[in-house]
C-alpha cells in the first residue's frame, strides 16, 4: 500500500570513493522536498570502503545514510548495484528515489523500476511536491523542448526520477551536521556476477564545458561558419570555453560534445555570453542557471532576454568584434586568462 512508503532518498554515486556533483546537488533538491513532505531525507550508498562517505552525505543535507559495503560492489555493474538498492528499497520503503542523469544513474534506475514495477522520469529539470497527494511533480522537456512536460506515478511506489547535473543547487556542506547512519549486509558473490570489470578507460575531453567558469555560446543567428568564428575569437581573448546551440553542431560548426541544451551539456558558468540565440527552452534548461547570462540578439522580442540578466539589441556580427577590440584593449598582455 502506498501509504506504507515514506521518505526521499537519493542515490549516491561515488567513483573512486568520491562522490559525484550530482549527487550533492541531488540532495540539496531533496532536502527541499523532504521538507515539505514533511520526512527524512536519505542518501543510499554502494561501494567497497565507503564508511567514510556517509559524513559528506550528512554534511550535505541527508538526516540518514542507507549504505552496503562489499567489495563486489567496488565497481559499478547493473547486476551488483541493482541487487543492492534493491534491497534497500524493499526493507525501507521510500516514497521517493532520484539518481542523477549520468550513464550509471539513468542504467541503475532503470533496471530498479523494470524490478520494482514502478514508474520513472528520465531526465528531469523540476522537481516539486503536489502536497494534496503527496506525487513528485518530475518536469521536463518534451516535444522538442517546446513544452515542459510535468510526469506524476499515482498508483506504484517508489516514485523516481532521474536529474540532469548542474540544474540543481548542492548545499553547502556543514559538518557539524549530524545522522543516521544505517550499514546493510549483502550476498553477493563474485563468481555469481555475469559480468566482470576486466579494465576502467577514462576518456578526458580537454574541453569540459560543465566545469567552465566563463562560457562563450552561439546561434544560428550569426549566419554560417565565419559568423560562428567570432564566438572563438572572444572565448581566445577572455580566456573562456565556448560551445552553441544544436543548431550550430547540425550545421557543423562546432561538435557535438560542445552543445549546451537538453540534448547537450548543462552548465552553470559564473558568465555565460549567449551571442545569436534566441532562447528555446530546449538551449535554456541547459544553461538558465549560470550566474550571469549577457545575451545579444538583434530581435528585441528574443526570449533569451527574459532570463538575461545583461542585453544588447544588435547585430552580433557587428556588436561582437566590437567587444573582442574593447576587451582587448582592457587586458592587454592578461588577454587569454579568465578574470572571474
Amino acid at each position: 500500500m502506498v501509504e506504507e512508503y515514506q521518505g526521499v532518498w537519493v542515490f549516491i554515486e561515488q567513483n573512486d570513493g568520491v562522490i559525484e556533483g550530482v549527487s550533492r546537488e541531488l540532495l540539496g533538491a531533496g532536502r527541499a522536498l523532504a521538507d515539505k513532505l514533511e520526512v527524512p531525507l536519505a542518501g543510499a550508498l554502494l561501494g567497497e570502503n565507503i564508511t567514510e562517505l556517509t559524513r559528506e552525505v550528512i554534511a550535505y543535507g541527508a538526516d540518514e545514510v542507507y549504505y552496503i559495503d562489499h567489495p563486489v560492489l567496488k565497481d559499478y555493474r547493473t547486476e551488483s548495484y541493482m541487487k543492492g538498492l534493491m534491497l534497500l528499497a524493499q526493507k525501507y520503503k521510500p516514497e521517493i528515489i532520484l539518481y542523477g542523469a549520468t550513464p550509471n544513474g539513468k542504467d541503475l534506475a532503470s533496471a530498479v523500476a523494470t524490478d520494482l514495477n514502478t514508474g520513472l522520469t528520465a531526465d528531469t529539470t523540476m522537481l516539486d511536491i503536489d502536497m494534496e497527494k503527496r506525487l513528485l511533480e518530475a518536469s521536463r522537456p518534451a516535444f522538442g523542448g517546446n513544452i515542459m512536460a510535468t510526469i506524476l506515478c499515482k498508483v506504484n511506489r517508489p516514485q523516481m526520477a532521474t536529474v540532469r547535473p548542474k540544474v540543481m543547487k548542492a548545499l553547502e556542506p556543514d559538518d557539524n551536521r549530524v545522522g543516521k547512519v544505517i550499514q546493510e549486509d549483502i550476498d553477493l558473490k563474485e563468481e555469481d556476477m555475469r559480468t566482470r570489470v576486466l579494465e576502467i578507460v577514462k576518456n578526458v575531453s580537454k574541453t569540459n564545458l560543465a566545469d567552465a567558469h566563463v562560457i562563450v555560446a552561439g546561434g544560428k543567428g550569426l549566419g554560417d561558419e565565419n559568423g560562428f568564428q567570432l564566438v572563438k575569437d572572444l572565448a581566445e581573448v577572455i580566456g573562456a570555453s565556448y560551445g552553441g546551440t544544436r543548431d550550430a553542431v547540425e550545421a557543423g560548426w562546432l561538435p557535438h560534445e560542445l552543445q549546451v541544451g537538453q540534448t547537450g551539456e548543462t552548465v552553470t558558468p559564473k558568465v555565460y555570453f549567449a551571442i545569436g540565440i534566441s532562447g528555446a527552452i530546449q538551449h535554456v534548461v541547459g544553461m538558465k542557471n549560470s550566474e550571469t547570462i549577457i545575451a545579444i540578439n538583434k530581435d528585441p522580442n528574443a526570449p533569451i532576454f527574459d532570463i538575461a540578466n545583461y542585453g544588447i539589441v544588435g547585430d552580433a556580427l557587428e556588436v561582437v568584434p566590437k567587444l573582442i577590440e574593447g576587451f582587448k584593449e582592457l587586458l592587454g598582455d592578461k588577454a587569454g586568462v579568465v578574470h572571474v
